[in-house]
């Protein structure tokens, strides 16, 4: 018989709360192993329209994950008391600038696929921490990873094996499971990859005195 499962032990020396604005089961767990008490809040961002906006003024790749994460920190910030609020966000750029977002729809996830096959793209993981209405931390991290050439067969079986866990992904992957195969060379955090620039924001709650320095 295996023994119990036991509860994951935070690493926070005080209790000054720390607030996730997203629903992202991935960023949580990434916090919650690494030691932090955090709760996940929805920021209720209306994330498409502020995001096609900015598109339509050429903003950058990096600019934009920074800018999605500072509007999801700040609104829920502002009535979230004294609380630490993080914000964050990724955005996949090809190498001529071209953006990808999340697949609608297994056909959308094959037709990424089929773009991002045999080449470079960047990720641009961005977090945001606000404080009482305003951005008082910020990082953007970005890692390079390179598509080997991808089959066609290889793509659709993938898609079908895979869709229910790739379906909220950017780049139609999860780098800590099957989206492995897809690659020949990665240069970068795995972390940043997973969505969160999470060793520089490690960094900062020890600064801020949240976590044990």
């Amino acid at each position: 018989m295996l023994p119990p499962k036991t509860a994951r032990k935070s690493f926070q020396v005080n209790d000054m709360p720390v607030i996730l604005a997203s629903r992202s089961q991935a960023r949580l767990a990434m916090l919650t192993a690494a030691g932090v008490a955090v709760e996940a809040i929805a920021p209720n961002v209306d994330e498409e329209s502020l995001k096609d906006g900015l598109k339509s003024e050429g903003i950058t790749a990096r600019n934009l994950a920074d800018a999605l994460a500072e509007a999801k920190a700040v609104r829920l910030s502002r009535r979230a008391g004294t609380a630490l609020v993080l914000g964050a966000d990724q955005v996949l750029a090809l190498e001529d600038g071209t953006m990808l977002d999340k697949p609608v729809d297994p056909a959308d996830a094959i037709a990424h696929l089929k773009l991002l096959s045999g080449r470079k793209h960047k990720l641009f993981s961005a977090a945001v921490i606000a404080e009482e209405g305003r951005p008082v931390w910020r990082h953007v991290d970005i890692a390079t990873l390179s598509v080997r050439n991808l089959s066609d067969s290889f793509i659709a079986q993938y898609v079908e094996t895979e869709w229910d866990n790739i379906r909220h992904c950017v780049g139609c992957y999860e780098i800590e499971g099957r989206g492995a195969q897809l690659f020949s060379a990665i240069s970068g955090s795995q972390f940043t990859i997973m969505g969160l620039p999470l060793l520089h924001l490690l960094d900062y709650l020890r600064i801020r005195g949240i976590l044990t320095s």
